[in-house]
């Protein structure tokens, strides 16, 4: 496995590579847990089944300009030989793993925005923070030029403006979203998790509890978007260390929030322990009705 820490280097690696090379880059922020690998497994798999020459690229780093000035930036979990030692398991062929003066000017000053999948959700009490994930991701396309790129479903939203991104941008890349990977016990795997106290850790199991319980409700064609988010709410608030940030009930394309039942929805929930804040999400499809046809 190579690793590259420099801009500069890594644009030289990529002009040496042949042209008909295919890149499939996992952008991440480090402290890899299994989620993260199931990533980098994806990403390897699609390369081994290619006809052609195929690199599975990662990035570690710690995006500041995604953070904002109350948030948990200095307590982001680090832990870069344990990455690097995880990635070579993993089979990737190139880590870039940049310094914070490698990916910005002391002086920039142009950004990437996107201005209406990222007003809601995350984006309405994080509003600094898509501008920061568009403007490096860009960075990391245009660095890398990957065909191909990977995110992870439990940051559903991201993926919706990674996608918004990609279109309105006119990037040639597949973007491919791996589902949501959970600990035994229900909780969406991440790197936050590491900042809880055993008790907060206790009762995060709370998120992925209440998701579930909404989508009894739905499968027995209970639509009704309020009486849900007020029985999630509800389920959420039995976590006595737990500080409720959000529940929303959205329509997962445009994630605008619902007035009424439709055939797809997404149910996405951010939660506070303390200063760690946990996201999860349902989406639910309305089930199939049953072919008659070959009876």
């Amino acid at each position: 496995m190579k690793i590259i820490q420099q801009t500069e280097t890594l644009q030289k690696w990529v002009q040496q590579q042949g042209a008909n090379t295919l890149r499939l880059l996992v952008p991440t922020m480090g402290g890899l847990h299994q989620g993260h690998l199931s990533l980098i497994d994806l990403a390897r798999q699609k390369a081994d089944q290619e006809q052609r020459e195929a690199q599975v690229v990662v990035s570690l780093f710690v995006n500041p300009t995604q953070f904002g000035p109350n948030e948990d930036l200095d307590a982001y979990p680090q832990s870069l030989q344990r990455d690097q030692e995880l990635c070579e398991q993993h089979g990737v062929d190139l880590l870039f793993a940049p310094s914070p003066d490698q990916m910005y000017a002391h002086d920039a000053s142009i950004k990437v925005s996107e201005s209406l999948l990222s007003s809601v959700l995350c984006g309405q009490s994080r509003p600094v923070h898509f501008d920061g994930v568009c403007t490096i991701v860009s960075k990391l396309f245009n660095l890398i030029q990957p065909q191909v790129a990977f995110f992870g479903e439990k940051d559903f939203q991201q993926v919706a403006v990674i996608r918004r991104l990609v279109r309105d941008l006119n990037y040639p890349i597949e973007i491919i979203a791996g589902p949501i990977v959970r600990e035994p016990d229900g909780l969406a795997m991440s790197t936050r998790n590491l900042n809880l106290n055993p008790q907060q850790r206790q009762q995060a199991v709370v998120l992925r509890q209440s998701l579930l319980q909404a989508k009894q409700t739905l499968d027995h064609d209970q639509w009704s978007p309020q009486p849900i988010k007020e029985q999630v709410r509800e389920h959420l608030a039995s976590a006595s260390l737990g500080r409720i940030d959000y529940v929303e009930m959205v329509d997962p394309q445009t994630l605008q929030n619902l007035e009424q039942a439709q055939s797809s929805i997404l149910i996405a929930i951010a939660v506070y322990f303390g200063n760690t804040r946990l996201i999860d999400n349902l989406y639910w499809k309305q089930p199939t009705a049953p072919s008659h046809e070959n009876l």
